[in-house]
């Protein structure tokens, strides 16, 4: 079984033979020529990406998915909504009922 020091090390010439890779295709002055771009392929970029473009393929409704819809969209807009249309009931009845002037009124010109 390998020591802490010779797994340390391990990872040491890991990574700066990762680094080194990095680099010498980073600044890589005739990449062109073999039509790369100059950027690093990453796998894990590419999984994450892939992952994103088909995570609705994948998607299984379930109770909580519902359950954080109805409180992150539905809820909000519709607490908005009845918050609006009750003050400007209220508004309106106050109009109706001559508690507040003609010249003090909101929106009188629309």
């Amino acid at each position: 079984m390998p020591t802490p020091e010779q797994i340390q090390q391990d990872k040491a010439a890991r990574r700066a033979a990762l680094r080194t890779e990095y680099w010498r295709t980073m600044t890589n002055p005739h990449a062109h020529l073999h039509g790369e771009s100059g950027g690093v392929y990453d796998l894990g970029l590419a999984r994450f990406q892939a992952m994103r473009v088909s995570n609705f393929e994948h998607f299984k409704p379930t109770g909580r998915s519902f359950k954080i819809g109805m409180l992150t969209v539905v809820l909000p807009i519709v607490g908005y909504a009845w918050m609006l249309k009750r003050e400007r009931d209220a508004r309106e009845a106050q109009y109706r009922t001559g508690q507040v002037a003609y010249k003090d009124r909101r929106f009188k010109f629309i």
